[in-house]
């Protein structure tokens, strides 16, 4: 059962809906739905705005928009390696030569497509055995209440709890998780080629199921209700918290 985020969202001060990615059999229940336009190379996240509207991306693996999306996401590929490292360093400049681009490559694999339909919008609750990770658009400060979240329970030897790990935006989204089934959170909407999208204050902070499940068990004992945060929140001018 999906838990109530309500309390965590009212302490934090978000505003801006969650956002769940979703591998899931059916798309009726998450009507109203978007689509890239066949054969045109939309950024996923050309569709945030329509996310606050309530509707949420339909990508398959004959339809995903930009081939980023399509080989993080889908598990399809639109080029050959060599194309894609060449891109990337050459044209680009994300590494400083094709090796270290190939072995990044070699060492991240993209997420491992389960039903026919990738979505990716607001939460629904009724479809919570398919969500496969959660998005909080949040900003410096909000980032830094996350992440003190996710390291509540850590202990050392513990998995990393965030993660900040190089990527496209979709790839960010839900691939550097090893095991999904681990409460473990990303840093995420770090790539400068889709941030035109966003606000310029805004950073993406993406859990696992376990991690939302912790995040949203916050109780009265922990830092959400302390002095650190409710000063930083009236140093911002919220007095009502």
């Amino acid at each position: 059962m999906q838990p109530d985020a309500t309390n965590l969202l009212e302490k934090a001060g978000l505003e801006i809906p969650l956002i769940g990615f979703y591998d899931a059999p059916d798309i009726h229940p998450f009507e109203p739905l978007v689509k890239p336009k066949p054969g045109t190379r939309a950024c996923v996240f050309a569709f945030y705005r329509q996310w606050l509207r309530g509707k949420t991306l339909h990508l398959t693996k004959e339809n995903f928009g930009c081939g980023g999306a399509g080989h993080w996401l889908c598990g399809a590929e639109t080029r050959s390696r060599e194309d894609m490292v060449s891109f990337l360093v050459n044209d680009e400049g994300l590494k400083a030569s094709h090796a270290p681009m190939n072995q990044w490559l070699d060492y991240r694999a993209g997420y491992d497509q389960k039903n026919p339909h990738i979505l990716i919008g607001p939460l629904r609750a009724d479809q919570y055995e398919y969500l496969r990770s959660v998005t909080f658009f949040v900003n410096p400060d909000q980032m830094g209440l996350l992440m003190t979240g996710a390291q509540y329970y850590s202990a050392p030897g513990d998995p990393a709890p965030v993660i900040a790990p190089f990527g496209s935006g979709c790839s960010q989204l839900v691939a550097p998780f090893d095991d999904l089934g681990v409460a473990q959170a990303i840093i995420g909407a770090t790539d400068i080629a889709m941030r035109r999208y966003l606000d310029p204050e805004l950073l993406a902070f993406t859990v696992t199921r376990p991690m939302y499940e912790q995040l949203c068990g916050l109780g009265e004992e922990s830092f959400l209700y302390k002095p650190f945060w409710k000063n930083l929140r009236k140093a911002r001018g919220v007095m009502h918290i």
